[in-house]
């Protein structure tokens, strides 16, 4: 084949500026993040102290106070929305995985569950006020679990059934030659097999929800006071940080940095702690 020097010029030409271009994009998302990481740590940082951690919110006005009922009320309700989404999720992941591939309750399945994930979260956290607030009269943590719910599946779904096709068909096929029934190998070979890419999933999930605050204006609203009652108005990060940042109070604003570092954080060392965790099985 003849050497074309014309060819060869545009190509590294085109090449150097396809690599300058994506540099410059991964630069430029780089200085944004981490701006907005130094704002939040530097506001943050300046705002953590014992009280927050032991005092429930403060009154319009008033110095001091804490997030405590946030803390405990956010704690909580992804908690129980955790319980909840974690099975239906992983098992209906499973099922599309394991069993869906010419089943029409699968691809309806799938159907739905895009949906979901594209669907915004108000629009998530109205259904639920529809269902559960209209129709009982008032505002609770139960129905701001079931709104964090509604979110967390799909991901978990969606995940599941990735990371469990990704494992090799040879693998199936073992255990089948080994006289092992389907639900077996489907539960104890093929999902264990893809149980750190599952984990992934709930870990993405549990980030989502940590910070979504349109859903729980709808479903759980807040709470002064320190409450443990599911079944009522209960106080939560998301929506503290919301009505606090707002306010014209510094105080209140100073809390709203806090509770958002709270929120960063623990997600940040929730990943952390699930990656060493992985890291730690995969070598033994």
């Amino acid at each position: 084949m003849k050497f074309n020097q014309q060819l060869y010029t545009t190509r590294r030409r085109s090449n150097a500026i396809g690599l300058t271009l994506s540099m410059g994009a991964m630069v430029l998302g780089l200085v944004v993040l981490l701006w907005i990481l130094s704002v939040l740590f530097a506001n943050g940082f300046a705002a953590l102290d014992w009280n927050m951690f032991t005092q429930s919110t403060p009154a319009p006005g008033s110095e001091g106070g804490g997030l405590a009922n946030a803390i405990v009320g956010s704690l909580m309700m992804v908690g129980f929305a955790v319980l909840v989404s974690t099975p239906i999720g992983v098992f209906a992941g499973v099922y599309l995985a394991e069993y869906g591939d010419r089943s029409k309750t699968a691809e309806l399945t799938r159907f739905v569950t895009d949906i979901m994930l594209s669907a915004p979260s108000i629009v998530l956290g109205l259904f639920v006020y529809a269902i559960a607030v209209a129709t009982v009269g008032n505002f609770s943590g139960w129905a701001g679990s079931l709104a964090l719910s509604l979110i967390a599946v799909p991901v978990v779904v969606r995940t599941t059934e990735n990371m469990m096709r990704l494992v090799p068909g040879s693998l199936r096929e073992a255990a089948f030659a080994l006289g092992a029934p389907r639900w077996k190998v489907a539960t104890l070979v093929t999902l264990r097999a893809a149980r750190s890419g599952v984990l992934t999933g709930l870990l993405l999930a549990v980030a989502r929800m940590s910070g979504e605050t349109a859903p729980l204006l709808f479903t759980a609203l807040n709470n002064q006071f320190f409450s443990i009652n599911m079944g009522a108005p209960m106080a939560n990060l998301p929506v503290v940080i919301f009505q606090f940042a707002l306010s014209p109070y510094d105080n209140w604003i100073r809390l709203a940095w806090g509770g958002a570092l709270l929120i960063t954080l623990s997600v940040l060392v929730l990943n952390i702690v699930a990656r060493v965790f992985l890291r730690e099985k995969t070598s033994v």
